[in-house]
């Protein structure tokens, strides 16, 4: 597979573009992936000069949690962390909208995960756009000054956020899973179905689903506007959660081999002690 054949990297309308593809024997080979991604970031985690933050967006049943499960098994605890954002809290709502974002970014040698991310406020609210009421901006007193040019200009926002990120050496990754409204039914019947997984639904999530065609409409719009060089999307067909979460980790692990990390070399004096310290440790 070519990663950029799964790039928002040209004008993209979700209408022509599959929600499904079939990798075969997916499980076996995101296994193989794994351990590759594993060794990669404990060798980025050692140089100490890069962070990766990975953003998830997609809609309700996706599957983000399981694919952020099944994709890092394998990386070391200490170097992935993972971030869901939920509605804004009363001290959040105080501060600008990216702000909750920048203060869970990664540190350097590690690997952030957003489970919804900075994009919410260009998503969600522009759904409902009485959201940004909470927020208490001064030049927005009623929902007729939330326009299409509100949005833009927070996409702009977001824009030099990434670049700003990537020139301070964090590797920004945003993935899509691109899911199709029968198989996001299919999933809200099996946790209605299954009593074990009745916990997962809300009723919510039957009125969002009438909103399909906004979502789509304002992810549209995001892919084509945020998509860049320095903090490329990656559109991954969602229908078939195997394969999602294979081809997000080939992306991942593609991305990740451009840095050619490597490990500190010792100081030339402790090297010379080595020797040295092995006898210290053997005479004990």
């Amino acid at each position: 597979m070519n990663v950029n054949d799964y790039k928002a990297s040209e004008e993209i309308h979700l209408n022509n573009i599959p929600t499904k593809e079939l990798i075969f024997d997916a499980k076996k080979e995101l296994k193989k992936l794994r351990k590759e991604i594993s060794k990669l970031q404990d060798t980025m985690y050692a140089e100490g000069k890069h962070s990766m933050l990975i953003c998830l967006q997609g809609m309700d049943t996706a599957g983000k949690d399981s694919l952020i499960r099944e994709v890092f098994k394998d990386v070391n605890a200490r170097g992935v962390v993972v971030h869901s954002f939920k509605v804004p809290t009363e001290l959040e709502l105080k501060h600008d909208f990216l702000w909750r974002h920048y203060i869970a970014l990664p540190a350097k040698g590690k690997i952030g995960v957003f489970n919804r991310t900075h994009y919410e406020n260009v998503l969600v609210t522009r759904v409902h756009p009485e959201y940004i009421l909470s927020e208490n901006i001064p030049s927005v007193s009623s929902i007729e000054d939330i326009d299409d040019c509100f949005y833009h200009n927070r996409m702009d926002r977001i824009n030099q956020f990434e670049k700003h990120l990537e020139e301070s050496g964090t590797i920004v990754l945003k993935f899509f899973l691109h899911l199709s409204k029968e198989e996001q039914k299919n999933r809200l019947l099996r946790r209605l179905n299954i009593p074990e997984k009745n916990w997962k639904f809300s009723a919510g999530d039957l009125k969002e689903r009438k909103l399909w065609d906004k979502y789509q409409e304002s992810y549209e719009d995001v892919l084509n506007r945020t998509s860049t060089d320095y903090a490329p999307w990656f559109i991954i067909p969602a229908d078939d959660k195997p394969s999602a979460r294979y081809l997000m980790a080939k992306v991942l692990l593609e991305e990740l081999k451009k840095y050619n990390f490597k490990e500190p070399r010792l100081p030339q004096k402790v090297l010379g002690q080595i020797n040295d310290f092995k006898k210290q440790l053997n005479n004990e």
